[in-house]
């Protein structure tokens, strides 16, 4: 049933030790649910690049920061909606590897 209810998706960690230099994934099995609020939290010791697609760098989160993407603001108008879908998976970026950990929280309706 449809409401106005906000519900989180388990939040999901990446041990910043475990980059690659490549792009490692932070949530494997994708998003369970299609977010309109994504929020990744940098608690590591590296900047990161962030990707949606596994191969471009779309955005910089700085160690210690965090990136809030608040996509239904940029919904066209009433009766419109902007969510990220359902199984997107979010990568991270370093050129080397960190201490702490990268996380990603996720809203829905």
């Amino acid at each position: 049933m449809a409401g106005n209810s906000v519900k989180a998706v388990p939040m999901t960690a990446l041990n910043a030790a475990g980059l690659t230099g490549g792009l490692d994934v932070i949530n494997a099995a994708g998003l369970p649910e299609s977010c309109f609020w994504i929020r990744i939290n940098n608690a590591s010791s590296v900047g990161i690049g962030i990707s949606i697609d596994g191969v471009t760098v779309i955005d910089f989160v700085g160690a210690g920061g965090a990136l809030e993407l608040p996509v239904q603001l940029n919904a066209r108008g009433p009766g419109y909606v902007a969510n990220f879908k359902k199984g997107t998976r979010f990568y991270a970026y370093s050129a080397a590897p960190g201490v702490g950990f990268i996380y990603l929280s996720g809203y829905y309706q």
